[in-house]
Parts: structure tokens; C-alpha cells; sequence
């Protein structure tokens, strides 16, 4: 039998699958008996009867007697990480102006790749079939904001994620060939933002742009959403760009400065004032 690699060697076995299973409880399945939870972790029962019954000790999992659930205990660990951001409470008041001046929905988000994840959210009228709150993933590749989060990774990331993105298909226009994505981050990279055109859901054109800390690296993505027939891709260029950058620049210029000696993970930024010149140019 091969070897295992020294670096999951160093991982807590017992950590890993207890955090598994916190993770399979979802909207679709909020409430798991013991059988379900070993089948959905490929673990045996007897390891699944004891993480549960460790979890429900501390406070995350409750039990029926026959039925598992989270408990709003397990808002600690995401409230942990929305704190150590810094983000929430810069980014929220900004965020609530730029939906008074756009009339239309904004939302922040982080990369968890394949995904992102939603951090903030102002919304207007729903758009999307697809309910929306923070913690909701979407898929990184069919995103505006999932573009701009990839543009602002390292490039050995990149091209990891490149090659093994899962190339779901959400609508006519989705994008799943790894080149022509490729092309697409490095635009967004280049430019400043991302604009998406129905790529994840018919009718929905959003446009995204970059949250950065004090080091230059992209730490989330900010985005305006709109239904496609009320704002046509010029409009998203004109109308919700130019304030959409603005916004974007005055919480990454607002956010607290990270400890020293953190390191880099982003390429240096393109300022707004390019990115808003290319926009004008084209106009």
C-alpha cells in the first residue's frame, strides 16, 4: 500500500470527520437519522455515533432520539469567520447606498472554491429563482463575482482550479471550456471587474468587482445583479459600473489594516481610475 503524503499525515482524522459532518446538513437535508450521516460521510455508524454525540455535547448538533439537526451553536464557526473579515460592518452601510442608487440588488461574497459564498446581502426585488441569503454558495465559473475572485488568484491556483472546475452547465450560455474561462478571468483581472450575461440563470445579468485589503490582495467580491430586460449589458457598463467601482474602492479603502507581515495572495490591483477610463473609452 503507497504511502500516505506527509502533509495528511499531519491532518486530525477525528477533526476532518467531524466538520464532514456538519457539513452535509444543508436546506435539502435538515434533519439526518444515524444511518443517514455514516452513508453520507462513508463512515461506519459506530464513528458517526460518535461524532454526532460529540457535536450534541457541544452545543452544535440536537438529537430527537432518532433524528439529527444543527443547532444555531454551529453560526459560531461562520460568525468567526464574517468577524476575522472585518468586512461586515464597512462593507453593509456602503453596500444599503449603492441599492438606493442602483435600485437593484448588491451582494458580497468570498471564494471556497469550487464556489463562492455570500457574506452580505441588500436586496431589491428578487431576481433569481434561487433564494439568497449569506452562507449561499454559487458556482465561481458562472459567476461575476466568481471571476473576479479567480482573477485575484495566484496563477498555480488558477490553473489548478482550471482543470478541475466542475463544468456544470446552468444555461445556454455557460462557459465551461477551460480556455475560453481562462480568457475570461484574465479580462477581469486585467480590467477591473466582470460582467456575466445570463451565464447562471436566464434573464440575469450581473456585474462584480473586487474587494481588496490593504496589501492589494482580494479578500471578496462586490456585485450589482439585474434583470436582464430592465438593464441591458450597456447599462450595466453605464448605469451600475461607475458605482459599483466607487463602492468597491471605498470599502477596500475603509477596511482596518491586517497584521502585519500577512502575506500576499493576490497580484497587484488595477485602480478604479483605469478600470472607470476603459469604460469611458468604450462608451
Amino acid at each position: 500500500m503507497p504511502e500516505e503524503p506527509a502533509e495528511r499525515k499531519q491532518l486530525l482524522q477525528s477533526l476532518e470527520r467531524g466538520m464532514a459532518v456538519i457539513q452535509i446538513f444543508s436546506r435539502e437535508r435538515p434533519a439526518l437519522t444515524l444511518s443517514d450521516v455514516a452513508r453520507l460521510t462513508g463512515t461506519t455508524r459506530a464513528t458517526a455515533r460518535r461524532i454526532l454525540l460529540t457535536l450534541e455535547q457541544l452545543g452544535h448538533v440536537r438529537s430527537d432520539g432518532r433524528l439529527f439537526s444543527l443547532t444555531p451553536r454551529v453560526l459560531s464557526l461562520g460568525w468567526a469567520y464574517l468577524s476575522s473579515l472585518n468586512l461586515g460592518e464597512v462593507a453593509q452601510p456602503l453596500m444599503e447606498e449603492l441599492v438606493e442608487q442602483t435600485k437593484e440588488s448588491c451582494s458580497a461574497a468570498t471564494l471556497d472554491l469550487p464556489d463562492v459564498v455570500y457574506v452580505a446581502r441588500v436586496p431589491t426585488r428578487r431576481i433569481m429563482t434561487i433564494a439568497l441569503g449569506v452562507g449561499s454558495r454559487l458556482p465561481a465559473h458562472a459567476t461575476s463575482m466568481g471571476r473576479v475572485l479567480l482573477a485575484g488568484l495566484p496563477e498555480p491556483e488558477l490553473e489548478r482550479y482550471l482543470r478541475e472546475f466542475p463544468r456544470e452547465t446552468f444555461t445556454e450560455f455557460t462557459i465551461v471550456d477551460a480556455g475560453r474561462l481562462r480568457e475570461k478571468v484574465a479580462k477581469a483581472r486585467e480590467q477591473g471587474f466582470a460582467l456575466v450575461d445570463q451565464e447562471l440563470e436566464i434573464g440575469l445579468r450581473s456585474i462584480s468587482a473586487p474587494i481588496r485589503d490593504r496589501n492589494g490582495a482580494t479578500i471578496a467580491a462586490l456585485n450589482t445583479s439585474a434583470a436582464a430586460p430592465r438593464a441591458s449589458i450597456r447599462d450595466c457598463l453605464d448605469r451600475f459600473l461607475p458605482a459599483l467601482l466607487s463602492t468597491a474602492e471605498t470599502i477596500s479603502r475603509n477596511l482596518p489594516t491586517p497584521p502585519a507581515g500577512r502575506m500576499l495572495d493576490a497580484p497587484p490591483p488595477n485602480g478604479r481610475t483605469a478600470a472607470a477610463a476603459r469604460v469611458t473609452a468604450r462608451a
